[in-house]
């Protein structure tokens, strides 16, 4: 057959119109998001940024959580927190640009610190929020008067291999404060939890419970009912982790899948 006997129908060659014309609109977007960004004059910096203008890239195994799933992450993260406080996420962008719109809404205090570790530099427009991080690498860059700073972390291995999942452990150890047996305690804000403990929230996929309960015993995580849910779907089941609950994250049961 030759070259010119192949061609695509007129319906194929419509969708693939759409898909590049849609790309190209959204890094025209994102281009202005970081011009806008590099000029804090100007008055486009002050639009709301949300992850409509980061278009998922799955060769870094980027998958957006869907709008209620990051609100909640972000919601439970902050729960209790002070002003002052330093949280932060490890390649969880998702909740990350979440927790910025909450800011900028006036629905939490804009005094919390936040400090995204990531690998995409598209989020390098946050200023010094972001953190370049690569799980290969899981100390390589970090800022020296951070260790041991972080009040709350939530991670999201990139991917779903012993590897990734052991060095960023390293990572959120060096983030938190000690790692110690539980001591079950009850804040006000009504989060359950290990007092003095390291206040870790991991979100991966089922088939990696038994490896990340066992990385992370000895700060007391534990998998949790809490439904992850991702914008564009995934085929693996994800579960949620966590060394404390409260109303909307509670441990799951003995025997409970």
């Amino acid at each position: 057959m030759d070259d010119d006997d192949l061609q695509l129908s007129s319906s194929t060659l419509d969708a693939l119109k759409a898909f590049m014309s849609e790309r190209d609109e959204q890094q025209k977007r994102f281009e202005e998001l970081k011009a806008a960004a590099e000029d804090q004059h100007d008055q486009k910096s002050q639009r709301i940024v949300t992850m409509e203008d980061f278009e998922e890239d799955w060769q870094q195994s980027q998958f957006w959580y869907d709008d209620a799933t990051a609100t909640k992450l972000a919601e439970e993260l902050l729960d209790g927190v002070e002003d002052g406080a330093l949280v932060g996420l490890v390649s969880a962008p998702s909740v990350y640009v979440k927790i910025n719109q909450l800011k900028a809404t006036g629905k939490v205090s804009k005094d919390i610190r936040v400090k995204l570790l990531e690998y995409d530099t598209r989020f390098g427009i946050f200023g010094d929020e972001f953190i370049f991080y690569d799980f290969a690498q899981p100390l390589k860059g970090l800022p020296a008067e951070l260790k041991g700073k972080f009040e709350r972390v939530l991670v999201d291995p990139p991917f779903l291999s012993d590897d990734c999942q052991t060095k960023t452990a390293l990572t959120v150890r060096w983030m938190t404060k000690p790692w110690k047996a539980a001591t079950t305690t009850t804040t006000t804000s009504g989060n359950t939890g290990s007092e003095g403990s390291a206040k870790i929230m991991l979100c991966t996929g089922e088939r990696m419970r038994e490896l990340v309960e066992r990385l992370y015993r000895q700060a007391g995580l534990r998998a949790t009912g809490f439904e992850v849910v991702h914008k564009k779907g995934l085929s693996n089941e994800f579960r949620c982790y966590s060394t404390w609950e409260s109303e909307r994250v509670r441990f799951a049961q003995d025997g409970e899948p």
